[in-house]
């Protein structure tokens, strides 16, 4: 396979995978704001998990509900309706890998934004023009696991969603207890309200529940979204579909150690210490480190443009 239309399955995997989160953080969040007595730092939680703050704060002054929306949904780089033209994109020049109606469903979607991206700006349309989309994008999700061969290609796009995945779901973990430290003069009556959003941020709610069987507190919900094997959000479960995916690659060596090393980070840590401590933000840009090590190994063994050992011409397939 080339190198160049590996990439362009890894990036379509990651960007659907975005879509798909960015959807439900914005649907949760909403939902959320009917439950907590200050909700001005969910919207900033909101934009801290997406990593887009900055960019936010160069288009608009104020970071409020419809602002956030505003930008999450439709703004030209970091945005839900970006991601899903990036996808397109990936997905038109690549229509030759996949089977066709894999572009048919991304270009509804991509065309469904066009059509009807102002009912997610409203609040009494939102929930159900971000259900379509978050249905969208699994029925995508679905039909390539249904009718795409397990061969490279579809192993590229696995790396992609599940690299994107496990980030997605270690910042939500990470933002959750900073916003109980926000809420620390109520922390104790808001603890469960908050926890319980995070699960739903990542749909693991009843999966903890079946896992865990016990009520929602801090340190079962990041022990079970970091390292529970078997749940397909959380972060260790997401780096072993990587760690599958690339073992089935050529000159596979470094990616395979980076992935290991992160395992051994994730796993090996004491979740109770790092919350009682209040070091769980530190361990996490630590883990975010490590996801992005694994990406340059990726990008460098399999892509274009790596800088210590690209394959320029292509990856075997």
């Amino acid at each position: 396979m080339l190198s160049r239309v590996a990439e362009k399955m890894y990036w379509f995997g990651r960007y659907v995978e975005r879509v798909e989160n960015t959807a439900r953080l914005i649907s949760v969040n909403t939902n959320l704001v009917m439950d907590l007595p200050r909700v001005d730092h969910i919207w900033a939680s909101t934009l801290d998990i997406t990593g887009n703050s900055l960019e936010f704060q160069r288009r608009f002054t104020r970071v409020d509900e419809r602002n956030v929306v505003k930008f999450l949904l439709e703004d030209d780089t970091c945005s839900i309706r970006s991601a899903v033209r990036l996808a397109r994109e990936n997905a038109r020049t690549t229509r030759e890998i996949m089977p066709s109606e894999a572009w048919e469903r991304i270009n509804e979607l991509y065309l469904f934004l066009q059509k009807n991206i102002g009912e997610g700006l409203k609040r009494e349309g939102r929930h159900n023009f971000l259900g379509e989309i978050i249905g969208r994008c699994h029925q995508l999700t679905g039909l390539l696991a249904g009718s795409m061969s397990a061969d490279t290609a579809y192993n590229f796009i696995k790396i992609g969603r599940n690299l994107e995945r496990a980030d997605m779901s270690s910042r939500i973990v990470d933002v959750g207890s900073l916003n109980l430290i926000t809420l620390k003069d109520k922390q104790v009556e808001y603890d469960n309200i908050l926890w319980m959003n995070v699960l739903r941020s990542l749909t693991a709610y009843q999966m903890y529940r079946q896992h865990v069987k016990d009520r929602v507190n801090g340190e079962d919900v990041v022990d079970f979204l970091l390292k529970n094997r078997k749940f397909p959000r959380a972060v260790a479960h997401c780096l072993n579909e990587v760690n599958q995916c690339c073992g089935e690659l050529p000159q596979n060596d470094l990616p395979l150690r980076s992935i290991t090393q992160a395992l051994r980070t994730i796993e090996g840590n004491d979740v109770i210490k790092l919350l009682n401590e209040s070091g769980l933000h530190d361990f996490v840009d630590v883990v975010q480190l490590a996801f992005a090590d694994i990406q340059t190994q990726v990008a460098n063994t399999w892509f274009d443009h790596g800088v210590e050992n690209a394959q320029t011409s292509t990856v075997a397939a």
